[in-house]
C-alpha cells in the first residue's frame, strides 16, 4: 500500500483535453501532465470533476488512465477518480471493468442525486471498501452531490474502514472540517478540495489538497503547500494571495471551463472545448481571467524575490 506520506501535499486533478472534434486531445495532457510534474506538485488525480469523468465513456477513461500513467512513468503517485453512478452495485460493476495497474489509490466521491441519510453513506464506502484492493479517498463534495458527509460518519468511516485512508473534503465548511482535524485517526488525511479554503485548512492541520489551479501554476501553488507544511505561513500567504483573484474567473461559468480557458492561454491546451452539458468560458469571461493572469504574471517576480 502507498505510503500516506505520498499523498500529502498538492494533487493536481487533471482536466481532459478535447480537441475540436470533441475527442480526447492526448497531445496537451500530456503536456499539462508534465507541466504539472516539472512544476512540483506532489500526485496526480486522474478523472475527477475537473477531468469531466461523469461525461465520459468507460473506454475513454481507460484511455486517459493509461495515458497518464504511461507518461507519469511512476514519477508521482496516480490517483484514479471512481464517479459516474450513483448505485453502489453499478459503480462496482463499472470498477471491475478497469485494468488498475499502476494506480496508488482511489478517490470515490459520495453518491449523489439519491440523497443517502448518513448511514447509507456509510454503507456505500462499507461496500467499497470490501471490494477493491486499493485503498480510497473519499470525496466529499455536497455542492454537487447534494448530500453532505457529516463529520461523525467520516470519523466513523476513518475508524472502522481499513482501506479508507482519507477524505477530500470540499464542503468549504470549517468547523465540520476542525472536528475531523481535532478527532481522526493519526493515519487518515485530511485533504482540501476547494482551493479556495486551502490555506485556512492547512493552518489547521489539513494534509495538503487536491487543486484545479495547480493545473496552470503548479509551481506557486505546490509551493504555497509546501510552505503552509512547514509553518512558513509568511510565504504561504504571499503565494496564496498571488493566486487569490483568479479564483473567481476560475469557476465563474463552471468547473473546468475555466481552468481550461487558463491553460489555452499558457499555451498549454489547444482548445477550452468542455462536453455537454458544459460549454466553453463566455468569452467576456476569458478577457477578464486573461487580465488577472497578466497581474499574476507581473506580480509574480516581485512575489518571488519577497519570499527568497
Amino acid at each position: 500500500m502507498i505510503s500516506l506520506e505520498n499523498l500529502k501535499g498538492t494533487g493536481t486533478a487533471l482536466v481532459t483535453p478535447f480537441d475540436d472534434q470533441g475527442k480526447v486531445d492526448f497531445d496537451s495532457l500530456e503536456k499539462v501532465i508534465q507541466f504539472n510534474i516539472e512544476g512540483g506538485i506532489d500526485y496526480l488525480v486522474c478523472l475527477g470533476t475537473t477531468g469531466e469523468a461523469v461525461t465520459l465513456s468507460r473506454q475513454e477513461c481507460q484511455d486517459i488512465l493509461d495515458f497518464t500513467l504511461k507518461i507519469t512513468d511512476q514519477r508521482i503517485p496516480v490517483v484514479f477518480g471512481v464517479f459516474g453512478s450513483n448505485s453502489t452495485e453499478i459503480l462496482l460493476e463499472r470498477l471491475e471493468g478497469y485494468n488498475l495497474d499502476g494506480v496508488d489509490a482511489l478517490l470515490a466521491a459520495s453518491p449523489y442525486y439519491n440523497k443517502p441519510t448518513q448511514e447509507g453513506i456509510f454503507q456505500h464506502y462499507k461496500v467499497l471498501n470490501d471490494h477493491t484492493p486499493l485503498p480510497v479517498i473519499i470525496y466529499n463534495v455536497p455542492g454537487r452531490t447534494a448530500s453532505n458527509i457529516e463529520a461523525q460518519t467520516t470519523l466513523r468511516i476513518a475508524r472502522e474502514l481499513d482501506k479508507i485512508i482519507g477524505i477530500k473534503e470540499a464542503s468549504a465548511n470549517l468547523h465540520q472540517i476542525n472536528t475531523i482535524l481535532k478527532y481522526r485517526p493519526e493515519d487518515f488525511l485530511v485533504i482540501s478540495g476547494d482551493d479556495p479554503s486551502t490555506l485556512a485548512m492547512m493552518a489547521h492541520g489539513a494534509d495538503g489538497v487536491i487543486s484545479v489551479i495547480s493545473n496552470a501554476y503548479p509551481h506557486e501553488w505546490s509551493d504555497m503547500v509546501r510552505a503552509c507544511r512547514n509553518k512558513d505561513y509568511k510565504k504561504a500567504v504571499r503565494l496564496f494571495m498571488l493566486l487569490h483573484d483568479l479564483h473567481d474567473w476560475l469557476y465563474v461559468d463552471g468547473n473546468p471551463c475555466g481552468i481550461k480557458a487558463a491553460l489555452k492561454n499558457l499555451q498549454l491546451i489547444d482548445s477550452m472545448n468542455v462536453r455537454l452539458p458544459l460549454v466553453p468560458m463566455q468569452k467576456e469571461h476569458v478577457q477578464s481571467l486573461t487580465e488577472e493572469m497578466d497581474k499574476i504574471k507581473e506580480n509574480a517576480t516581485s512575489i518571488d524575490q519577497m519570499i527568497k
